[in-house]
This record gives C-alpha cells, sequence and structure tokens, in this order.
C-alpha cells in the first residue's frame, strides 16, 4: 500500500510528517532516518486504532451504495 506523506521541516529541528488519509496521524523525528522509522509505527498505530471502531467509526460504516 502506497500512503502519500507530507514531510516539514521542524521550527526547533528535526522532521514532522502528516498521513492526509488518515486524519490526525502524524509523527516525528530529530533525522529524516528517524522520521522515517516513525512513519511505519504511526501508520500502524493509527490504523490499529480505526479498525478497532474505538474513534472515527463514521469512517469505517457511513457507507451508501449507489
Amino acid at each position: 500500500m502506497k500512503l502519500n506523506v507530507i514531510v516539514h521541516e521542524a521550527e526547533e529541528g528535526g522532521y514532522w510528517a502528516e498521513i492526509p488519509v488518515i486524519p490526525g496521524c502524524a509523527t516525528q523525528g530529530e533525522t529524516f532516518e528517524d522520521l522515517l522509522e516513525n512513519l511505519y509505527e504511526a501508520v500502524e498505530g493509527c490504523l490499529s486504532v480505526i479498525s478497532s471502531g474505538e474513534i472515527w467509526p463514521e469512517l469505517i460504516f457511513d457507507a451508501e451504495r449507489r
């Protein structure tokens, strides 16, 4: 699965990134390499919470067949 990631340079140094297709899913890293490692954990954690239905249940169940 490919996900688009927006990477930002943090004002205080390092980087932070957001994954637009997963609302609220973001992470940071002191180096770009740290950021990439942290992205895997962040996406895994966000998708785990979403699939459990604990938050954003409307994203999972609010579908309409046309």
